[in-house]
């Protein structure tokens, strides 16, 4: 996925207050926006392959992943204009 040029007035703010370059502070912005954009399942095969790396087992790296999960902020699924409609009126 191409990611968007970041807003040019948060990076100037990102790097007036980090001491970054605009070039530095985009690649910033674009890393953290990244970040909060990977859906869960895509979280939850990243994860699970890094656990099985340093030798986890099934049964601990769900129990791990789970916790994970709840700590993590994910993007919002892509919804039609129906079930946004659906979700205001039921």
């Amino acid at each position: 996925m191409i990611s968007p040029v970041p807003d040019a007035e948060l990076v100037d703010r990102v790097a007036a207050t980090t001491g970054l370059s605009p070039a530095e502070a985009t690649r910033v912005i674009d890393d953290v926006l990244a970040w909060h954009r990977e859906t869960v399942e895509d979280f939850v095969r990243r994860r699970h392959a890094h656990h099985q790396t340093y030798g986890k087992r099934n049964d601990e790296i769900f129990t791990l992943i789970a916790a994970e999960l709840a700590e993590r902020a994910f993007a919002a699924p892509e919804l039609s204009p129906r079930q946004l409609r659906r979700i205001v009126y039921g």
